[in-house]
């Protein structure tokens, strides 16, 4: 009797629910989001013994780039993450293309972590930290001032957040007289045909954008628009800044984005003017694939150059370390491949001495996973938290801090996997994004898509 009740007590502090050399992938589905804060296509990974994997396409992407990679996974052992992404990889590409395979990747992640009852970070290595710094993008609406972007960021410090960022670019300037340079009528294009462009980070971008003069317009790169940005102009972005720092002050760092598509030389000339405020990183300020703009950039100013959230596989941020041209790079998890690509992006950081921020504008899914990574790798300035101000945000999952911002930093969750322990189904409900309805709906026409992937012969 003695040895059956030590046998009990073993059992019960077993995971008998999974066997996981026996797990296979059966289904994959898809939920679509809308305002979370973008369109955000959430994946669910079914298998054989009743446990699911959460998975997410990068923000303001498509399902699509997921549901093509269903029939090379039907039937695997979601744990073998390294043989299946081996597989997947091919069909991945920059930015959003990138979105499909990181999201499964992290989806068979969870998967992994919940069939051995381990968390994701003690896959990829263990802990670092046990929370991570978190820090917010803010926008203010309309014509404002650097006073109004000063008082938007001071609340956020009110919130607690001790690393901020701020849009600045060349929009604040489009009705100002004097300020900008371009070719006679092209700045009206923008404002007709690319006014959703300048003004979408709040929310997901529209279809119409993608279409017509609104593509042409939007897909100009920088250094072929013709834009240049006059004295006036460059002192009109100072003064702002200036304005923005007598609000906050000095102490805090203070991350730019969004600059607009501008040529690389008055990129430096605008640079050279933000030196004495102290600014964290300048973000995009030119294609990332630029290799020799980014060198010609930073070799000329002390304001530290990032960029990196539209950059597939991290040997792709190679070339840019290389050449100098990055101070900090800044991967989004749902783009560069996934958990084990972002490690891996880790060592490069080590090697040639760059710092890492992680781009984050996601549902908690996404999150989960930044914050996972964030915890096993070395060294982590902050992950960004873009929805703040959506209510109901932290809500869509269950099992993870509700709150999960406190005092300027995120907790790492200790459950297996992401540590989400199921999704708020009714919330989804709620926010289904009204062009791609249906929630987790058969997905069957994809079983048998079917291509020869051998990339060589």
């Amino acid at each position: 009797m003695e040895e059956k009740h030590i046998l009990d007590q073993i059992s019960a502090n077993v995971n008998t629910h999974s066997s996981p050399s026996q797990l296979k992938i059966t289904d994959i589905r898809v939920a679509n989001l809308n305002g979370a804060p973008k369109h955000c296509p959430l994946i669910k990974v079914y298998t054989n013994q009743g446990l699911v994997g959460y998975g997410e396409v990068r923000d303001a992407s498509s399902a699509t780039y997921a549901l093509m990679l269903k029939s090379r996974l039907l039937g695997e052992n979601p744990c073998n993450v390294d043989k299946l992404f081996r597989r997947i990889r091919q069909f991945g590409g920059h930015s959003r293309q990138g979105g499909g395979v990181s999201g499964l990747e992290i989806a068979l992640w969870d998967l992994a972590g919940k069939a051995w009852g381990v968390p994701l970070y003690q896959m990829l290595g263990g802990q670092f930290r046990d929370k991570v710094r978190m820090y917010c993008d803010t926008d203010v609406d309309g014509k404002h001032t650097g006073l109004d972007m000063g008082r938007a960021l001071k609340a956020r410090m009110e919130q607690g957040f001790t690393f901020l960022k701020m849009d600045l670019g060349i929009e604040l300037m489009l009705d100002e007289p004097g300020c900008l340079n371009a070719p006679l009528g092209f700045l009206e294009n923008i404002r007709q045909y690319s006014a959703k462009a300048i003004s979408h980070q709040r929310g997901s971008i529209d279809y119409d954008l993608m279409v017509g003069k609104n593509y042409e317009i939007f897909t100009i790169p920088h250094h072929a628009t013709g834009i240049h940005v006059t004295e006036k102009g460059l002192d009109y972005l100072e003064h702002y800044v200036a304005e923005v720092r007598s609000v906050i002050g000095y102490e805090v760092p203070l991350a730019i984005d969004h600059f607009g598509h501008v040529c690389i030389e008055d990129t430096i000339r605008f640079a050279k003017r933000l030196e004495p405020y102290n600014i964290a990183w300048m973000e995009d300020i030119a294609p990332w694939h630029y290799t020799a703009h980014y060198a010609k950039i930073a070799q000329a100013t002390t304001v530290p150059i990032c960029t990196g959230e539209d950059i597939y596989l991290h040997e792709n941020f190679e070339p840019l370390m290389q050449a100098g041209g990055v101070s900090v790079v800044h991967p989004d998890v749902l783009t560069i491949g996934g958990a084990m690509e972002l490690k891996k992006l880790s060592g490069l950081c080590d090697r040639y001495g760059v710092a890492m921020a992680i781009h984050m504008a996601e549902s908690p899914i996404g999150c989960m996973a930044a914050l996972h990574c964030a915890a096993a790798i070395p060294h982590v300035l902050a992950v960004e938290y873009h929805s703040v101000d959506i209510p109901w945000w932290n809500d869509l999952a269950v099992g993870i801090d509700n709150p999960l911002f406190r005092d300027g930093f995120a907790r790492v969750p200790d459950a297996p996997g992401l540590g989400i322990t199921e999704l708020n189904e009714e919330l989804i409900a709620q926010h289904i994004h009204e062009k791609y309805p249906g929630q987790w709906e058969p997905t069957d026409p994809w079983n048998k898509e079917w291509a020869n992937d051998r990339t060589w012969s």
